[in-house]
């Protein structure tokens, strides 16, 4: 639909042109007629496709390579979850997933055109927004604004996949002039990140009369991250702890209402992906379709089988007695699962205690899988010999979203949004930055927080006689950390059962310093459930990042060398 009017409004001012020797003036092809978009009009049509790619969805690429979830690149690279499906299904995922990584794997690429593509179309925005006569000046600062934060949180994004990238911007941008954006990757774009965040958090209003659009305290939120990985922890707290104090968020009392489409841009919603369905569109294109693979290969969907949590994370959620992770011992033993066993054979589930954070992120046989009733285990696998027996959960739509909030010929195209950042993130990032700065009993306070919250009853998961569908055991740290390594250990981990698989956690594991100890440890473990990974190592120094995409190498040819440089070690 969006794009429908765009064209339809840009075809009303070309037929007002008339008939005249002037129609001979032809611009070049794949050159947009900048004069015919310099009005109010014209730049938020611009601003609107800005926006449209905060989804990962249009640049191109297939709709999961630039997936806003990450879930490729930030939870199967990770301890998290495996690719899922079967061996010989986009095999270039699982060599991301086992660290075979070479830089002409097209996963890699479609991330990069996604996030560049997201880049010029901001640019586009603040060109345009220039020449524009009928705006006050007051609105032209509010649309610079959220094209300066897109602009940021597109560069942001190549910066933690990347780090060695190049920072674009209008004035850098040509469209008339392809060779405008080669420029080297040679120089820290931190800075130029955080001037555009800066921009947005000074300019933009606390609250948007429209959801979805970036308000002051997610730019505040994203610049505090950014500042956070060049460990500016001072500054950063300095902008958590204005968050906080805004009285604009707060924890939802159940943690699962922030995965379920009727509660979309909910009090504790900072900054979510707007996806919609049955809203005009041609073929649901507006629905989650970062996620398409991820659904059970039964039940609610018959595809795809991707995206399955790995038994690393299910055992991460086990408790001890005092309702506390274990920190140390978590995957000394697995919770107990029905792999290799026929849903028509008997199961016994774990007994063990477990925190509910698991069953509303792990969908597991026997447990209640959101409304659809008990999960029956191996008949809702694609293939449990290569992916487990667990599906993931969070991204799910309800059977009783079926058909309002489902799209009605692919129900995988949903309008549950994608949650970018949430007010649990920000309590953590908050949490991380006092620990740092030694101030480790705040930041207690802030963890207890979200385990408050995970300790509500009402917010298990619950057969339908009522009764736990577990045995959920959680409490919050009743006593100090003896330490700032102790601290530390306990806020990542809690960081981990919080946001999982909700793509943050191989940032998180790069940025924390310990990706290369945590990964070969997991990697190495699990030899013994998953063949394909015998071999899988994480080479420090190297696997931080991953590789410039090697097409964009050459196309960055000028003169016939070409500008940009690849990532050490590969």
């Amino acid at each position: 639909m969006k794009r429908t009017t765009i064209v339809s409004a840009l075809l009303a001012v070309f037929l007002t042109a008339g008939c005249s020797d002037s129609f001979l003036d032809v611009k070049p092809p794949a050159v947009f007629d900048e004069a015919a978009l310099q009005n109010r009009n014209g730049v938020n049509f611009l601003l609107v496709g800005a926006y449209s790619l905060l989804d990962g969805v249009g640049a191109g690429a297939t709709s999961w390579h630039g997936s806003a979830d990450n879930w490729i690149y930030g939870s199967v690279a990770a301890d998290d979850a495996y690719k899922g499906s079967t061996s010989g299904d986009q095999p270039e995922i699982t060599f991301i997933e086992i660290k075979n990584i070479l830089s002409d794997n097209n996963h890699f690429r479609g991330k990069w055109r996604t996030v560049y593509d997201g880049v010029a179309r901001s640019n586009d925005v603040l060109r345009v927004l220039e020449k524009t006569t009928d705006l006050t000046e007051a609105e032209k600062v509010q649309i610079a604004a959220q094209a300066r934060f897109l602009r940021a949180w597109y560069h942001f994004e190549a910066k933690r996949m990347w780090n060695n990238v190049p920072y674009l911007d209008e004035k850098t941008y040509n469209p008339e002039d392809p060779n405008s954006t080669k420029i080297p990757n040679d120089k820290d774009i931190w800075p130029d990140i955080e001037a555009d965040l800066k921009f947005a958090y000074d300019n933009l209003p606390e609250r948007q009369a429209q959801p979805g659009r970036v308000t002051k305290w997610a730019a505040a939120a994203t610049l505090a991250k950014a500042q956070m990985y060049q460990k500016k922890w001072a500054d950063a707290k300095t902008l958590l702890t204005a968050i906080v104090g805004s009285g604009r968020y707060r924890l939802m009392e159940r943690y699962h209402d922030n995965f379920r489409a009727a509660m979309n841009n909910n009090a504790e919603s900072v900054f979510e992906v707007q996806n919609s369905v049955n809203d005009g569109a041609g073929g649901g294109e507006n629905g989650n379709n970062g996620a398409t693979l991820n659904y059970p290969y039964a039940g609610p969907t018959t595809c795809c089988g991707f995206f399955q949590p790995s038994q690393n994370l299910v055992n991460a959620y086990k408790t001890g007695s005092d309702g506390l992770p274990l920190l140390d011992t978590f995957n000394d033993s697995d919770v107990t699962s029905d792999q290799g066993i026929e849903a028509n054979q008997p199961f016994t589930p774990y007994s063990g205690s477990v925190d509910p954070r698991l069953d509303w992120t792990v969908g597991r046989r026997s447990i209640p899988f959101l409304d659809w009733g008990p999960m029956p285990g191996k008949s809702w696998i694609r293939d449990q010999g290569n992916g487990g027996p667990y599906v993931s959960k969070k991204h799910l739509f309800y059977r009783s979203d079926v058909g309002t909030n489902t799209f009605a010929l692919n129900p995988r195209l949903n309008a549950n949004n994608t949650r970018l950042i949430r007010y649990a993130h920000v309590l953590l990032m908050l949490a991380e930055c006092e620990i740092e700065l030694g101030n480790l009993e705040p930041a207690r306070t802030l963890v207890n927080q979200i385990r408050q919250r995970a300790a509500n009853p009402d917010g298990f998961v619950k057969n339908a006689d009522g009764t736990n569908a577990a045995n959920y055991v959680v409490a919050t740290y009743a006593t100090a950390w003896p330490d700032q390594a102790t601290a530390r250990k306990a806020l990542q981990f809690e960081t981990r059962l919080e946001l999982a698989l909700e793509g943050h956690r191989f940032f998180d594991l790069v940025r924390w310093g310990v990706a290369d100890q945590v990964l070969n440890t997991y990697m190495q473990r699990e030899n013994r459930l998953r063949a394909y990974f015998t071999g899988a190592t994480f080479v420090k120094g190297k696997h931080e990042y991953y590789p410039i995409p090697l097409l964009e190498i050459t196309n960055s040819s000028l003169n016939g060398r070409p500008v940009l440089k690849q990532n050490p070690n590969y």
